[in-house]
């Protein structure tokens, strides 16, 4: 069965080897946002034939194809999600480098009255928050239940 990325890949005409296969696998089935090397280590778990340079060459097929989206967290590394149709923003813990992914219609109309007062028609955007878990028993739910 193929993976959803494969079904992307193969409806935008891209040549489908078994080893690119392999990666769209491992990139379907991703809760986080790999970086190339952990895209390496899940894909040759499965077949080790796979080397880092064809996972390097397919992730930047499957990027320049608009198929997947490079960000930078600030950690140094490049980090890959699917490209997808919905918006959505980040918040990165930077001491675990976990990527929280979340929405907010609250900051959607924020920067879109930004941009009308300054006045520009908001056409895109990319927020990324970076912050520490506060300890417990602190911040906005303290106290809540």
């Amino acid at each position: 069965m193929p993976s959803r990325l494969e079904k992307i890949c193969i409806e935008k005409g891209l040549k489908m080897t078994g080893q690119r296969r392999v990666i769209c696998q491992v990139l379907s089935e991703s809760a986080d946002h790999p970086d190339v090397e952990k895209v390496h280590q899940r894909a040759a778990a499965v077949d080790p034939q796979i080397s880092i340079a064809t996972v390097y060459r397919t992730m930047r097929l499957l990027e320049d194809s608009g198929i997947i989206r490079k960000h930078d967290f600030g950690d140094g590394r490049a980090r890959f999600e699917e490209s997808h149709e919905d918006h959505h923003d980040h918040l990165i813990d930077m001491n675990s480098g976990e990527v929280i992914e979340f929405t907010s219609k609250e900051i959607e109309a924020l920067q879109a009255k930004v941009a009308a007062r300054l006045g520009y028609r908001l056409m895109g955007h990319k927020l990324e928050l970076y912050g520490v878990r506060e300890k417990p028993g602190t911040g906005a739910k303290a106290g809540k239940k």
